[in-house]
């Protein structure tokens, strides 16, 4: 076990560090976020699509989402975490990844066959798997929160795709997906994190009433 382990951190370092600070971008809610309200306004309107459809992403989408930044709240403000898993909370990069990328595939190949549509959802939580070990490589998470995170991003897929199982496929054309998930360079550079972690933490201070947000160092020291 030790072996596999020294060897995974090792594949991270050999990786030039500029490539998972590019890489962990596709991850960001910067993107993300409006790419699950796009997902959500092609559902809609998509031939085969609906409102249930649309509704159920939204659903599952919302509960995982609420899931993550209660986890960071609770740290954040009152220190609720793990010092022995080393755990601060769930990866939101990678939760969120994990679910919005798989679904967007799912999408782009719905009206294929179940087998093209197994691993088209497959390629997503592979890419969603890939971001977390970006995260891991830039020292931003623990491998306990990765895992949280890409678990809970699985989950969130699933219960989407259960959710819809008896509605129609939507049919989505790949140019139209494309388009619309790039469509949040408009707006800012690729690279450029969103501020949510320190929205996230004025929050929690608020909240908590306290000077600063706990900080991993706390959280061992305690």
């Amino acid at each position: 076990m030790g072996g596999l382990r020294d060897a995974f951190w090792g594949a991270l370092g050999a990786v030039p560090p500029a490539f998972w600070h590019a890489f962990t971008w596709l991850g960001d809610s910067g993107l993300l976020l409006p790419a699950s309200v796009l997902i959500a306004l092609l559902l809609w309107l998509s031939p085969g699509g609906g409102r249930w459809t649309a509704f159920s992403w939204c659903l599952a989408f919302g509960v995982g989402g609420a899931v993550i930044v209660v986890s960071k709240l609770a740290f954040l403000g009152w220190g609720v975490g793990s010092a022995r898993f080393n755990f601060t909370g769930f990866s939101g990069h990678t939760a969120i990844s994990t679910s919005v990328w798989s679904v967007a595939f799912w999408m782009v190949a719905a009206r294929q066959s179940p087998a093209v549509r197994r691993v088209a959802v497959a390629a997503g939580w592979a890419l969603g798997a890939g971001i977390g070990a970006s995260r891991l490589a830039i020292f931003a998470h623990s491998v306990s929160e990765v895992a949280a995170g890409l678990l809970l991003g699985i989950a969130i897929c699933l219960a989407f795709l259960r959710l819809v199982r008896a509605q129609p496929a939507p049919r989505v054309p790949w140019p139209v997906m494309l388009l619309g998930l790039l469509l949040p360079l408009a707006f800012q550079s690729p690279g450029a994190p969103a501020p949510t972690q320190d929205l996230l933490e004025a929050i929690a201070v608020r909240l908590a009433g306290i000077e600063r947000p706990y900080t991993r160092d706390d959280l061992h020291r305690t």
